[in-house]
């Protein structure tokens, strides 16, 4: 499953690929364009909905949960989308197969990443409750105690996860497939090409914000050309152009924290340190018991945010699990009623 790396390649460097699977002489009958308009309208303002409002809606915990529920809500179509069709997988060409189970193994292994980022996060609550019970007590050595609860919660929160850094391999390898293979001639085919490409522009869009909203990054923001054929095009590159630039601005200023609810707890932390190190006397202060109590606002904020967008991330693993697990059933039953099982990459999968 796993390939060498190659360089990163400019989007499209062979043409639009929708000139290999929808060429201007494709016919789809009206039942077929009827199906494939109500997807792309359906997909088109889902994509509207999350444009933020304003630049400081990028990477609020509320942004972030909506865009996780929407990009669940358009998988689940493309599965609706595939019973509509009546498309058989016994019908379905070798390499769309090949394709939709590697990268169901890829957004899999994204989801356990950012799950496991979120976990290490939620982890962090621990020391932020601990300096606020410290600080409560007007001692000096539960000073000292909130001071060493501050500064391992900081060392905890700028460690490196290993597993979102492999995720920069995976949104390479996801953008490789967007190169989508040719359909011949297939009206229920090219339809679900088609979709499939507004899926594939979607999750990428999502998952390659979300990578650098936990590591900090913008190397891999994918800036996609879409063209005007697609009903989706205008709402998906007014929402790119809001949020890459949103992201890239955060990123050029240096600022080491991006999820905007840790940074309101960092900066409420950074407030406080200042008075712990004055000593006890500051700390009786009706300004600094409202910074305590600030902090304990936020700290509940970030562990509730975390929670629900780890609740998400899990909801849309379990649709990306059942839709490849599908699959899979299918193409063994199709193999044992047929007899004639698929010798290709595809038969490697069936087995994991």
């Amino acid at each position: 499953m796993s390939r060498p790396q190659e360089p990163h390649r400019p989007f499209f460097p062979h043409g639009n690929p929708f000139r290999m699977i929808l060429p201007k002489s494709s016919y789809l009958s009206p039942k077929l364009q009827a199906l494939l308009n109500k997807f792309e309208d359906t997909l088109s303002g889902r994509l509207r909905r999350l444009v933020p409002k304003h630049k400081d809606e990028v990477f609020s915990f509320s942004w972030m949960i909506l865009a996780i529920q929407l990009l669940s809500e358009t998988h689940s179509d493309i599965k609706d989308l595939i019973t509509d069709l009546e498309l058989p997988v016994v019908d379905w060409d070798d390499k769309w197969i090949d394709v939709y189970l590697d990268n169901s193994v890829k957004l899999l292994d994204i989801c356990i990443a950012l799950c496991s980022e979120l976990s290490r996060l939620s982890q962090g609550q621990l020391l932020l409750h601990c300096t606020q019970r410290n600080l409560d007590q007007h001692s000096s050595s539960e000073i000292l105690k909130a001071k060493s609860s501050i500064d391992s919660w900081r060392q905890h929160i700028g460690a490196k996860n290993p597993r979102l850094d492999n995720c920069f391999i995976i949104i390479d390898k996801l953008m490789e497939s967007l190169e989508l293979p040719k359909v011949k001639n297939s009206g229920k085919g090219k339809t679900l090409m088609r979709a499939m490409y507004g899926v594939k522009v979607q999750t990428l869009f999502v998952c390659s914000a979300f990578i650098s909203a936990f590591t900090g990054s913008d190397k891999k923001l994918v800036d996609l050309q879409v063209t005007g054929s697609h009903m989706w095009a205008e709402s998906f590159n007014d929402l790119q152009t809001f949020v890459h630039r949103e992201i890239r601005s955060l990123v050029s200023s240096g600022r080491n924290v991006l999820l905007k609810e840790l940074e309101a707890v960092d900066s409420t932390i950074g407030k406080l340190n200042p008075m712990i190190e004055e000593g006890i006397e500051p700390m009786k202060t009706e300004a600094f018991q409202n910074t305590v109590a600030e902090l304990g606002t936020r700290a509940d904020k970030l562990s509730s945010g975390l929670d629900l967008l780890a609740k998400e991330v899990d909801g849309f693993f379990q649709i990306v699990l059942s839709g490849r697990d599908a699959l899979l059933g299918n193409l063994r039953v199709s193999s044992s009623v047929f007899d004639s099982p698929k010798k290709s990459k595809t038969e490697e999968q069936l087995v994991r």
